[in-house]
């Protein structure tokens, strides 16, 4: 078994230099190794183990196992309470009247390994489309400023670049930024697209399947309807045909017990509370990505926030001048560099941007303020 799960160390590795946030990361690394996981176990247990043990009478049980388990099974929804050895064999298994008893087949359980596992794919392509635009532009501008021991002589080489590279791009880095915001929202879009997907595969139970499950653990022993019962049976119905000795066909009904779901059912409601808290987060981090687009003054506190080494007026001086992907990228910067060498590169671009215009709203605001007093 922990062979199977070797090969998620890959995704454990923690990056030398960090290019998005917490939440970003609970997509493509949490979510990601949470689902590829899950498929590993429901695979190592549907291909190496018994999914499906049938028991019925006249027909060779491997020969009923391989049938029940491509053609499906099913129970019998209006037959989910009652007193199992009493009134049912078992939840939803029971007697029933072709045209009258309503009949709901399993199929799902054969394809819950794939599906996991491309909805694992889903969570990486923000990731793989940030990485691709990205295009390392923090590692190479970090260098090795995140280290904390460094040669003061090659400190002030790359500092000197840095500055320069930051000075002779003022402006035109906002594309940069935006191309994050849109990871961000697909990051979201995403996870609401993922829980209707999932409802689609379950047959419209999934949206309400971690509810219900807490609601059955409340309800009295005579009231319930076990929800993963209804959704992942581990008991069900099969049919099997074939012709007699006459050539008429004879229906053999078989009871088949499936193992399988024992895992599925407790896989499921894990990710139903995962995918809300991640949805909840992810809506956060939207909100929060808004009010930093729409908020010179929450970038201002933001930036004062990472750098808290360097003095304040040396901050609202380089504030004064960056536009918000300039923000975003100095920002980023300061997430990877060492906090005491980006407090000397603060100083560095606050002396650079002495004698530099500011922002075209910022000069409006001075001109009309100028001509306030003049008046």
């Amino acid at each position: 078994m922990f062979d199977v799960f070797g090969s998620l160390k890959g995704l454990l590795r923690i990056d030398t230099v960090c290019i998005d946030n917490n939440v970003f990361r609970l997509h493509y690394k949490a979510t990601v190794i949470i689902l590829v996981a899950f498929s590993l176990l429901v695979t190592s247990r549907q291909y190496i183990g018994d999914p499906i043990d049938c028991i019925v009478d006249d027909i060779p049980l491997s020969v009923m196992d391989t049938y029940c388990w491509i053609y499906s099974t099913f129970t019998i929804p209006n037959r989910l309470t009652g007193t199992v050895g009493k009134d049912v064999v078992q939840p939803g298994v029971a007697g029933h009247v072709e045209g009258e008893d309503e009949v709901k087949y399993h199929k799902y359980y054969q394809w819950v390994c794939f599906v996991l596992f491309f909805q694992a794919i889903l969570f990486y392509v923000p990731r793989y489309l940030w990485k691709t635009w990205e295009g390392g532009r923090i590692k190479m501008l970090v260098l090795d400023l995140n280290c904390p021991v460094i040669n003061e002589e090659c400190k002030a080489d790359r500092k000197k670049l840095l500055v320069d590279y930051f000075t002779s791009n003022l402006h035109t880095q906002n594309f940069y930024a935006i191309r994050f915001f849109i990871c961000e929202a697909l990051n979201f879009i995403n996870v609401l697209v993922q829980i209707y997907f999932m409802d689609f595969f379950l047959d419209g139970e999934f949206t309400t399947y971690g509810s219900d499950v807490v609601r059955f653990t409340e309800m009295e022993p005579e009231e319930r309807e076990d929800p993963m019962s209804r959704v992942f049976p581990k008991v069900t119905k099969c049919t099997f045909h074939k012709y007699g000795p006459s050539g008429s066909v004879q229906k053999f009904d078989g009871l088949c017990v499936l193992p399988l779901n024992i895992v599925n059912e407790k896989i499921y409601v894990f990710l139903w509370f995962w995918f809300i808290i991640l949805t909840i987060l992810s809506a956060l981090a939207i909100v929060y990505r808004v009010a930093v687009v729409c908020g010179p003054q929450l970038r201002l506190y933001l930036l004062r926030a990472r750098s808290r080494l360097s003095p304040q007026n040396q901050i609202e001086a380089i504030a004064k001048h960056c536009y918000l992907g300039d923000w975003f990228v100095l920002y980023q910067l300061g997430k990877n560099i060492d906090p005491l060498v980006f407090k000397e590169l603060i100083a560095d671009l606050a002396k650079k941007f002495e004698g530099y215009p500011r922002r075209a709203g910022a000069r409006r605001r001075a001109c009309r303020k100028w001509s306030c007093r003049r008046r």
